[in-house]
């Protein structure tokens, strides 16, 4: 995990708003929420070695549940996250299972090495998110 330091780390704002505002530029909640806090992801990039990374946005629910359109959430600190997950499991799975055992597949290494290229990217995307947040 790399934290990335900006001016949206206490932001609060509605859920909604904040899912509008970053889909257009490609963050999505998809399942990682709980009832009192979720995260914004992008995926920045899948590579060869079976792992991925995402630069992730956490936000905390201070007025209702996560899910509900009008939640007022509170943002954290954001962070990139390195996964590196098991070789070998989509390979041996039966190839109509594959993306399933790849889905499911434990990490590796859950809090991998973030590369430099990603930490500039990352740099990068969140100056973008500032600009979409910060009106």
């Amino acid at each position: 995990m790399y934290e990335l330091e900006s001016r949206i780390n206490g932001l609060e704002m509605t859920e909604k708003e904040l899912e509008q505002r970053l889909k257009p530029l490609g963050f999505d909640m998809g399942g990682n929420w709980e009832y009192d806090h979720g995260y914004m992801d992008y995926k920045m990039d899948e590579d060869d070695d079976h792992g991925y990374q995402f630069l992730r946005i956490p936000f905390f629910a201070t007025e209702g549940e996560v899910g509900s359109d009008k939640t007022k959430v509170v943002l954290g600190t954001p962070f990139l996250l390195s996964h590196r997950y098991e070789a070998g499991i989509a390979e041996e799975a039966n190839p109509v299972f594959s993306a399933l055992w790849n889905q499911f597949a434990s990490p590796e290494e859950k809090d991998a090495y973030v590369e430099d290229q990603y930490v500039q990217e990352g740099k990068n995307l969140i100056r973008e998110v500032e600009q979409a947040l910060l009106v």
